[in-house]
């Protein structure tokens, strides 16, 4: 930003070696806007000053919210396939007849009730479906996941 308060303070040297002062109406314009230019560089400085703070805030924000997902979902590899691990919940993927959107159900959810009874977060339609299948589902439309 250095470069700007130069530029300025070459303009107000120009102005002053011009002899321009605000007696005449285009003096006075001139120093007005060199004031203005100088108004500006600092604004533009705060503003630097400012984003500098938010991005190491950011950084600091970053880095612990690593460690909070660390504490919480443990450290994960690159390598680590979703379908060995023991830990994710199995769900129901099932498609809405009258909007076709697909809806999931906890499989936990399902496993106290025969008759289980859905509301489409879509189109509000209430769905009804048995959950007497076999761990491939396809009985009644639809599939197990884990």
């Amino acid at each position: 930003m250095n470069y700007l308060y130069e530029r300025v303070a070459y303009l107000r040297g120009l102005a002053e070696g011009s002899e321009l002062t605000e007696e005449t109406r285009e003096g006075k314009i001139l120093l007005n806007i060199i004031d203005i230019l100088e108004d500006f560089a600092d604004s533009i400085e705060e503003v630097k000053r400012e984003v500098e703070d938010l991005d190491e805030y950011v950084e600091a924000l970053d880095e612990d919210l690593a460690v909070v997902e660390d504490d919480v979902y443990g450290e994960m590899d690159d390598d680590d396939d979703d379908e060995d691990d023991e830990d994710e919940f199995g769900f129901i993927e099932l498609e809405c007849p009258n909007c076709h959107e697909i809806i999931y159900l906890d499989e936990d959810a399902t496993d106290d009730d025969d008759d289980i009874e859905v509301v489409c977060p879509s189109c509000h339609e209430k769905l009804h479906f048995e959950d007497a299948c076999d761990e491939e589902g396809g009985c009644c439309g639809h599939h197990h996941h884990e």
